[in-house]
């Protein structure tokens, strides 16, 4: 898995390849699960879920970067991102939501946005629109050998 996004913060629980869990991880800092977890994971840190990691349940991190399958519902403080290799299937709330190209995702989302603007947000005072300068043709003065 890219290290992108990833910082070690001291605090890490594993969850290693070939483990199985039911039940609650509640950590404070990173959670890494190239097992397979049925149940929840709550953390104020990262959740990062490896290739080989199965997650079905819950959720709730500061951040989740996953290469792995995960069928859960996810809330997540900062970000979700999702590498090339992902599968997620659920419910995602999450300020921001990278997918790279490859991943899958199949469910509902929920970036915050509660007011649809009826109207083109207005320019302060001291800024000009310069969308009517766009379009206007451009004259050709002169013809340049050299260029």
């Amino acid at each position: 898995m890219k290290k992108s996004g990833y910082t070690d913060d001291g605090n890490i629980t594993l969850l290693a390849k070939g483990v199985e869990m039911k039940g609650e991880i509640r950590v404070e800092g990173t959670v890494r699960i190239d097992g397979r977890l049925e149940g929840d994971v709550h953390t104020k840190g990262e959740v990062i879920v490896g290739e080989e990691g199965v997650v079905k349940g819950t959720i709730t991190a500061g951040s989740l970067i996953s290469s792995g399958r995960i069928k859960a519902s996810v809330t997540a403080t900062d970000r979700v991102q999702l590498f090339k290799t992902a599968i997620l299937i659920g419910e995602v709330r999450s300020p921001i939501m990278i997918m790279e190209e490859g991943a899958k995702f199949q469910g509902l989302s929920d970036m915050g946005a509660t007011v649809w603007p009826e109207e083109a947000p207005r320019l302060s005072g001291n800024v000009r629109d310069m969308g009517p300068h766009r379009g206007r043709p451009v004259a050709l003065l002169a013809k340049d050998q050299d260029l």
